[in-house]
């Protein structure tokens, strides 16, 4: 998998993460979910690069 496809699995990834904490009503639940989406986002690569 190059660069570009991990890129775009991670961004993937957040978008299905951030539509589970639209649906999601447990405050633990949307504390982690929201938790796994700031990791994601913080592995993405600056558009600096």
């Amino acid at each position: 998998m190059d660069d570009d496809e991990e890129q775009q699995e991670l961004q993937d990834q957040i978008m299905r993460y951030r539509m589970m904490e639209r649906d999601v009503t447990d405050p633990l639940a949307l504390g982690l979910l929201h938790d796994i989406v700031a990791e994601l986002e913080a592995s993405l690569r600056p558009a600096d690069e």
